[in-house]
């Protein structure tokens, strides 16, 4: 790159005021995810019975219990740190997976063509065709549940645009000039989608799993708040939302602090996969 496309290209990766705020959350969540066990005050499960639906601070509240506790005396600041924790690892790895499975599948797609590419691209029409939510729903209901299940189940969620993706960015790079140089020069098909052409395509798949992140993040608080997803006595975003419905007149505190961290953290992760894809997309020109 020479020195005279350097000052061009900084102003295109400067933050505006609200993406730089959506990416402090983004790493303030990390932060607490990573850190839960010891700036947590209490363990999530510890009960006090004398000091059920206490209030937060502000509302008549005390220090001992900052954001309240719920109907079994439980301390909502801890459980809202462990419960970030449980969603956003439920999330990453949900999308880690739907990633790797989608991307795997359109490349085998793009690669293999004909039979394979045809059977392929009908599990995709078919998976875009069903609301997910109804087939985890029916698969929870039939096999129980499980952490291990759970996530599985939630990282299939969307994998089909990783494959849909993956295959047009494959078919279009097959053509391009390094990829004809490499099989001109005896790559086997491996070394050549694996080591060439996937490196190539890995910033649209980066910018599809943050925006593909969101999502997930509402899967999981969707299932859990229906009961079918992280049960107790673990915590999660969706289970703390779902278990202050009821309670909503009495001890707003309990559902409106959970809702309010997803609220946040989707919002910032689709503000800034937005603002990802916009600097990584080669047609888009400041």
């Amino acid at each position: 790159m020479s020195a005279a496309t350097l000052p061009a290209a900084a102003p295109r990766w400067r933050m505006p005021p609200a993406i730089v705020l959506a990416l402090g959350w983004i790493l303030l969540m990390v932060a607490v995810a990573i850190l839960a066990d010891l700036i947590s005050p209490t363990h999530y499960a510890t009960q006090n019975l004398r000091a059920r639906l206490q209030p937060p601070l502000g509302w008549g509240g005390t220090w001992a219990y900052p954001l309240g506790t719920d109907a079994i005396g439980r301390d909502m600041l801890s459980r809202l740190i462990y419960g970030i924790r449980f969603s956003i690892l439920i999330a990453v790895l949900g999308t880690l997976i739907g990633a790797v499975v989608g991307t795997a599948l359109g490349i085998v797609a793009a690669a293999r063509r004909g039979w394979v590419e045809e059977g392929i691209m009908m599990m995709v029409d078919v998976q875009a065709a069903i609301p997910f939510i109804i087939l985890a729903l029916a698969v929870l209901a039939f096999f129980g549940n499980s952490f291990v299940l759970f996530v599985i189940i939630v990282g299939l969620d969307g994998w089909e645009r990783y494959a849909r993706l993956a295959r047009g960015l494959v078919l279009s790079a097959q053509e391009s000039g390094y990829a004809v140089a490499i099989r001109t020069l005896g790559a086997g098909p491996v070394r050549t989608y694996a080591g060439h052409i996937l490196p190539n395509i890995a910033s649209a798949l980066v910018v599809q799993m943050t925006l593909n992140f969101p999502g997930t993040i509402l899967l999981e608080t969707s299932l859990s708040f229906l009961g079918l997803g992280i049960q107790p006595p673990l915590t999660s975003l969706g289970l703390l939302l779902g278990s202050g419905r009821s309670l909503l007149l009495n001890a707003w505190w309990i559902a409106v602090l959970p809702g309010l961290v997803i609220f946040l953290t989707t919002l910032s992760m689709s503000l800034f996969g937005d603002w990802l894809r916009d600097r990584l997309d080669p047609m888009l020109a400041d």
